[in-house]
């Protein structure tokens, strides 16, 4: 009996753990992610004056690693185990940061950033399996909330010390990079040490097998419930990425921020989003058979939000749009689809299909960048690019709204 009380507290202490570590990999991730974005036009000079959409194809070929590396990483973990994949996917994420860091072109950047893409590609499907298979249900949703808080920490981290350093204080934008790079290395190391590794899966429980035909065929994985999540998914990538690349050099060029408050006036979205998640989050867990509504709901008031931050030529107002869009907004919502999701499908394949609802909601990442650069060449502002992620916003919540109208729980087994 004694050692029964041990394993259990062995096991409630391992998933507290897990959300702790994954946060701080989420944190290192999304530094990495944004800290070039509130400097394009310090890399424009650099690069000899290029314009706004080679410089956006930056993130674009980051993102393009990422996506591509969606659903291998997802059957990989599944195979292999979690802890395997991961390691070597970080020390590729360094890797490519390494050669970003070394940049002397625009190629080169691309190259760097689709094998940092590549190498962080591994984690999402690491990050929300764990958290799916550890975390107790009743607690789940706060807890990929807080995993995903992450994402919001990082991110205002990389814009404000990017936009300090690099714009007001005029330091080198490649000490950005060398300190992304030695962060992805220490995080390398608190993953080895404190992720447990798993046992190697039979073959018949792998869906790599042909267990596949009854776990998670592609007949399953497009019912039209999932294709209601994929699509909400992609809107909210799609939003939230071009928010993430063009934000900062919309707020300098078109709005009149300047130095450091570029990257001040940025965070508010992420610095808002921490306790939105929280709160949303626990909502969520409180009203399981709610969750469809509550992420319609929040996609409605995004929206809404992102709009009037976008229009509004009073900084006032557009900060009280950009405070308001992060806290209902992609990082308060995720969690809570990803929850649903896990409600929906079987332990088995788990990551796989994690993998498919990343590969196709991320890809809108690499199309937002790139196109906001190519529409900001065309017509000299960025304003419409806007408008089109909020029309893609809307389509995306109404997809999924009525795919999910169905009370009844779909599990796809």
């Amino acid at each position: 009996m004694r050692r029964d009380n041990v394993n259990e507290k062995l096991k409630n202490n391992y998933w507290k753990q897990i959300v702790i570590v994954l946060t701080f990999g989420w944190i290192v991730v999304w530094l990495n992610r944004t800290a070039l974005t509130p400097i394009y036009p310090q890399l424009s000079d650099f690069f000899g004056g290029v314009g706004d959409a080679k410089i956006g194809a930056i993130s674009s070929f980051y993102f393009l690693g990422y996506v591509l590396m969606q659903i291998p990483s997802g059957i990989l973990v599944d195979k292999y185990g979690k802890k395997t994949v991961l390691i070597p996917g970080f020390l590729l994420f360094a890797v490519g940061t390494l050669i970003l860091a070394s940049s002397k072109s625009l190629e080169m950047m691309y190259v760097g950033n689709v094998l940092a893409g590549i190498g962080s590609g591994t984690f999402y499907g690491v990050a929300f399996s764990l958290t799916n298979e550890y975390v107790p249900l009743k607690y789940r949703s706060v807890a990929t909330a807080v995993v995903n808080c992450g994402t919001a920490i990082g991110s205002g981290i990389g814009m404000i010390a990017s936009s300090y350093f690099v714009s007001q204080l005029g330091l080198p934008w490649q000490y950005v990079e060398w300190t992304s790079f030695v962060t992805i290395l220490l995080m390398t190391v608190v993953f080895f040490v404190f992720i447990k590794k798993e046992q190697p899966k039979k073959q018949e429980d792998t869906v790599i097998s042909g267990d596949i035909e009854k776990k998670v065929t592609l007949k399953r994985l497009f019912i039209p419930k999932m294709i209601g999540a994929y699509s909400i998914y992609f809107a909210t990538c799609y939003a939230y990425y071009l928010v993430n690349t063009w934000l900062p050099n919309f707020l300098e060029t078109e709005r009149g921020f300047e130095g450091a408050t570029i990257g001040l006036a940025s965070s508010l979205i992420f610095v808002t989003s921490v306790p939105g998640a929280l709160i949303f989050s626990r909502i969520a867990d409180k009203h399981v058979n709610k969750k469809v509504e509550i992420a319609v709901f929040l996609e409605i008031v995004a929206t809404a939000s992102l709009y009037l931050a976008v229009m509004s030529t009073n900084k006032n107002m557009l900060m009280l749009g950009l405070v308001l869009y992060g806290f209902f907004g992609k990082v308060v919502v995720e969690p809570i689809i990803i929850s649903w999701l896990g409600e929906q499908i079987p332990r088995k394949g788990l990551a796989t299909t994690l993998g498919v609802f990343n590969f196709l909601g991320m890809s809108s990442s690499v199309i937002a960048p790139s196109l906001t650069g190519v529409i900001s060449d065309a017509t000299g502002s960025k304003i419409n690019a806007f408008y089109i992620a909020i029309v893609i916003l809307i389509i995306g919540t109404t997809i999924f709204f009525v795919t999910n109208k169905s009370k009844e729980k779909t599990v796809i087994s």
